[in-house]
């Protein structure tokens, strides 16, 4: 079987997969401070939750946006799960030209999700990611990765507006009942949300207008389901796009 890790700067998402079956997923923190030992651990015990046997895995593939993890993840899978991980970096095959100014600086993630869209959903494509940041990424009619956008992320921008307005709280990122807020909480839940769907419908018509054709445009990441719900531009949700595309790009490298 093969194990596949998604490693963001706020959380590691990682699955396993028997062929093109995807045989469970499970999201943690990402922290800095832990050792190889503590994150074996921790895998270990969603996967024994699970009912999956660690010693069926054979193969893992890692995309990673956070670098100083990379050797301390890369012995945990060596000592836990006995096989040499493949990380997703500019050297591997992933079957996409990579049309931005300088390849290296694209994130692993988006990388593997370009792949990944395109192969589920053709080209040409747009893929939204909510993560730690907001990112678009383009794909061309040829399946060229042509480049994208970034903005804060939807957490980033609310622990900002906490940190920095001594008379606003921290309040949960919610669909609002309305527009019009008629005390603060429900403001700030209204200018989140609502502010965040139209940057998003408004960056995905910029994209179309470049791009040209009629591309469909997918959402993954946490908070893809709550906004695309009111977004009039999505098209589709799939919360584990990335694991896929790592399974695809795997099997592009086997």
């Amino acid at each position: 079987m093969l194990l596949a890790m998604d490693v963001g700067n706020t959380n590691i998402v990682f699955g396993v997969f028997d062929g093109e079956s995807l045989k469970g997923n499970y999201r943690f923190s990402t922290s800095l401070d832990r050792t190889a030992d503590e994150y074996g651990q921790i895998m270990l015990s969603f996967l024994s939750h699970g009912g999956l046997d660690c010693d069926e895995i054979s193969d893992t593939i890692i995309s990673s946006v956070v670098p100083p993890l990379n050797d301390t993840l890369d012995m945990t899978v060596r000592m836990y799960f006995r096989c040499k991980p493949l990380f997703v970096d500019p050297g591997i095959k992933v079957g996409m030209n990579i049309k931005y100014e300088n390849p290296r600086e694209v994130g692993a993630d988006r990388i593997v999700n370009a792949v990944a869209a395109v192969a589920l959903y053709g080209k040409p494509v747009i893929v939204v990611d909510f993560g730690t940041a907001t990112t678009f990424c383009a794909i061309s009619e040829k399946g060229e990765y042509l480049g994208g956008a970034i903005a804060p992320g939807i957490q980033i921008s609310l622990e900002a507006l906490f940190h920095t307005a001594a008379k606003l709280s921290w309040v949960e990122v919610k669909k609002p009942a309305r527009v019009i807020g008629k005390n603060t909480v429900e403001s700030m839940q209204s200018g989140i949300y609502y502010g965040y769907v139209g940057l998003v419908d408004g960056m995905v018509q910029r994209f179309k207008e470049e791009l040209g054709g009629s591309p469909r445009v997918i959402a993954t990441g946490g908070l893809a389901e709550l906004i695309a719900s009111e977004s009039a531009t999505i098209d589709e949700v799939c919360p584990l796009l990335t694991l896929e595309g790592l399974r695809i790009i795997f099997e592009r490298n086997r």
